[in-house]
């Protein structure tokens, strides 16, 4: 069994896979201050319920934007796995060349999206990633990762109106019925949901302009499901495609090893 872990700036995911099949994902909240004995009671507790044993575990991989958790979770590999991970970073072969200035820049969780989506469709892609922050990266026909584009979540964009703007309640995020909402809430639900659909179709747009391309548009992230109907652009949503980029990264490099 291969345990693949996700470490976003609001979110942990762990993930569970015999061979390409994902059989259990468990998502918490990312807190660095959590100590490698924590985790691994919270590991030992989803593995409990699911009747998998721990010595099952053969091979683990750590895709991390937030630097602090690395050594916990490596010396989680470790202890309770007795395991060395592997970690999504620089010098790790994940197949896909990257065009980016400085290529160690880029996130973690921005390559395995595109090396998972590049597998699944073998074509030019945008990927579109609903998670703290709002992230499009551009994949070439080639398999190539050229760059992108990042911008606010949309829970850091509903947050900061609810703390700037005294007479403002905090929301529900939800599809309004319409775009002109005859009241606060609906308001402030037209202008962040719509608002973001606007913000993906043109940043989209301007991407297939300026490549002068068409690319396929997957999106996943926390809000994908939500914004991907209202969408022109959006085609596909895959809520695991970050799980499933760390199963293929960890194979090519196992495979490497061999």
């Amino acid at each position: 069994m291969l345990l693949v872990i996700d470490v976003g700036n609001t979110h942990t995911v762990f993930g569970v896979f015999v061979d390409d099949q994902l059989l259990h994902h468990w998502r918490v909240v990312t807190e660095p201050e959590r100590t490698a004995d924590e985790f691994g009671l919270l590991l030992s507790n989803f593995f409990a319920f699911h009747d998998i044993k721990t010595h099952d575990i053969s091979g683990l991989i750590i895709s991390s934007v937030v630097p602090p958790m690395l050594p916990i979770l490596e010396e989680v590999a470790e202890r309770y796995f007795h395991i060395k991970s592997l970690v999504v970073g620089p010098g790790i072969k994940t197949g896909m060349p990257i065009l980016y200035d400085n290529p160690i820049e880029v996130g973690a969780d921005r390559i395995v999206n595109a090396v998972a989506a590049y597998e699944q469709y073998h074509r030019e892609l945008i990927v579109v990633d609903f998670g703290t922050a709002t992230t499009f990266d551009y994949v070439t026909a080639k398999g190539e990762y050229m760059g992108g584009a990042i911008a606010p979540g949309i829970g850091i964009s509903m947050e900061a109106l609810f703390q700037r703007a005294s007479k403002l309640p905090r929301v529900e995020l939800l599809r309004p019925r319409g775009v002109i909402g005859k009241n606060t809430v609906h308001s402030m639900q037209s202008g962040i949901f719509y608002g973001y659909v606007g913000l993906v179709d043109e940043m989209v747009k301007r991407m297939q302009e300026e490549m002068r391309s068409h690319p396929a548009v997957v999106a996943t992230g926390g809000w994908a499901s939500l914004i991907a109907p209202a969408s022109k652009t959006i085609q596909e949503v895959d809520d695991l495609l970050t799980l499933k980029g760390l199963k293929i990264i960890y194979a090519r490099n196992h495979l490497k090893k061999k």
